[in-house]
């Protein structure tokens, strides 16, 4: 049944990633109707994250996000399927990065780098950057229980010259290309929210007093890594800059989670300057307690 679909949806998919961008617009368009308007996808949810998280907004500017958010989801999701077909120059056109040399400047310390960023924008073409890096370039993600589409979806971002792992292949890849000297970047989106009986940490977050995960800076530290954050600013539609920032590069000197923080703080100061790039279907605050 799973093949089935695959085999019927993957030529749509290929059909909708050839449109040119301003029909491929205007069918995004059409998808936020059908997504915000008549199915009223994750609606609840993603009205709930807006109040919890923006209270200084009033209903009518909360509503404005809300609308705004759809149409950048519908637009993101499709950007990723126009990746089957798009060019390394339309990608490079529309996906630049401001600061590349304070990237740059850490892969001559001779260590791999831990990349933290949120799902804010588009942090699916963010693996373009491998087309700019020395070191050998890794995103982790979280295995699609359809192993035709999560096929589908290792083969759009292997364009980039990334490799994926799952988040259960980690340890091991680390482990693996530590033994054998090979250097790497691995991406971590690591501001969605762990099970609470997983947690080892929890921090402030929006406001609201949230269980965190901490495996980006855990790793960093067990294989010593650098670490850098990634911020993404959509430019105008189907435009982003992205820009570095460095977070350590000694972080065993660094107490636990203060990097984890560090880059929370961050994820709230892109949210504060734009909210209607943030991925709030995913129910962020679902375990909250009451701030410590």
């Amino acid at each position: 049944m799973q093949l089935l679909v695959y085999v019927v949806l993957y030529p749509i998919l290929w059909l909708i990633s050839i449109l040119p961008f301003r029909l491929f617009y205007l069918f995004s368009d059409f998808v936020c109707f059908l997504t915000y308007t008549i199915i009223g996808y994750r609606k609840k949810v993603v009205r709930q994250n807006i109040a919890l998280a923006l209270p200084h907004l009033s209903e009518k500017e909360r509503l404005a996000v809300e609308k705004k958010f759809y149409k950048h989801m519908c637009d993101m999701f499709l950007e990723m399927i126009k990746t089957i077909s798009i060019t390394q120059e339309e990608i490079e056109k529309r996906f630049t990065f401001k600061n590349l040399e304070v990237y740059k400047n850490l892969e001559t310390k001779n260590k791999s780098i831990a990349l933290l960023c949120a799902h804010y924008a588009s942090y699916e073409w963010v693996v373009s950057m491998n087309y700019y890096i020395g070191f050998k370039g890794f995103g982790i993600y979280k295995k699609l229980a359809n192993p035709y589409f999560d096929k589908l979806v290792k083969h759009i971002r292997s364009k980039f010259k990334a490799e994926l792992i799952t988040t259960k292949e980690t340890i091991t890849t680390l482990a693996d290309n530590e033994r054998k000297g090979i250097l790497g970047v691995y991406g971590f989106a690591s501001d969605q929210s762990p099970k609470p009986n997983a947690a080892y940490h929890w921090a402030n977050f929006m406001g609201h007093y949230v269980p965190v995960h901490t495996g980006a800076e855990m790793l960093a530290k067990r294989f010593d890594m650098n670490v850098i954050f990634l911020k993404t600013k959509k430019i105008k539609r189907g435009y982003y800059e992205a820009s570095f920032e460095v977070l350590s590069e000694d972080v065993k000197s660094v107490p636990n989670y203060e990097i984890t923080d560090q880059f929370l703080k961050l994820v709230e100061e892109q949210i504060l300057e734009a909210p209607e790039y943030y991925l709030w279907t995913h129910k962020r605050w679902k375990h909250k307690k009451e701030t410590v």
